[in-house]
C-alpha cells in the first residue's frame, strides 16, 4: 500500500529540497566548466583536447546572445523572460509529482539546473558562454545538455511509460 509521502512531493522537506538540491548540482558544474573556459580560452579560441578526436570534437569558445543553435540573436531579455516563466513552471509541476517518480524529479532537476545556468549567464554577461565544438552541430555547454536530456527524460517517462494517475496523485 502506497504511504501519502511516496504519492505527493509533500511529504516532508527532502522531497522538496530535491529540486534545488540537485538543480544545484546542475548548476554548479555548468558554471564550473563555463569558468574553465574563459579562464583558459581566448574568444573564439580553439583546443583539441586529443590529434585522435580532432577531426570529431575540440573546445572552441564563442559566445550566444540567442537561443538554441543560434536562433533569435540578441534576444536576450525576452530570452531571459522565457527562462524565468520556464523556471517557475517547472518548480509548479515538480510540487505535483508523485514522490516515487524519481526518473521526471531528476528530469526536471536537469531541466532546471540548465535554465538557471544560461539565465545566470545571460543577466550577468548579457550572452550565453558555448565550447563544446562536435563540428557537425552548432558549439554548445552543459546547461544546454542537461536542459536536452532532462527534456528526453521527461518524454521518455511520459511518453514510453504512461501511468494512469488519479486525482489524488496531482493535489490542488
Amino acid at each position: 500500500m502506497e504511504t501519502a509521502e511516496a504519492k505527493t512531493n509533500t511529504g516532508g522537506w527532502r522531497g522538496w529540497l530535491f529540486l534545488p538540491a540537485m538543480a544545484l548540482v546542475f548548476l554548479s558544474f555548468d558554471q564550473f566548466t563555463k569558468y574553465l573556459v574563459v579562464s583558459h580560452l581566448a574568444l573564439y579560441e580553439t583546443r583539441r583536447p586529443t590529434p585522435a578526436l580532432a577531426h570529431l570534437f575540440s573546445f572552441t569558445y564563442v559566445t550566444n546572445t540567442g537561443a538554441a543553435f543560434g536562433f533569435f540573436q540578441n534576444g536576450s531579455v525576452v530570452l531571459v523572460i522565457v527562462a524565468v516563466v520556464i523556471i517557475l513552471a517547472i518548480a509548479l509541476y515538480f510540487r505535483r509529482v508523485p514522490g516515487d517518480e524519481w526518473l521526471l524529479k531528476i528530469s526536471l532537476a536537469m531541466q532546471l539546473g540548465g535554465a538557471l545556468g544560461n539565465l545566470l549567464d545571460r543577466v550577468r554577461l548579457g550572452y550565453v558562454v558555448d565550447f563544446m565544438d562536435f563540428h557537425m552541430w552548432p558549439v554548445f555547454n552543459f546547461a544546454d545538455t542537461f536542459i536536452v536530456v532532462g527534456v528526453g527524460l521527461l518524454a521518455y517517462r511520459l511518453l514510453l511509460h504512461p501511468r494512469a494517475w488519479s486525482a489524488e496523485d496531482f493535489p490542488a
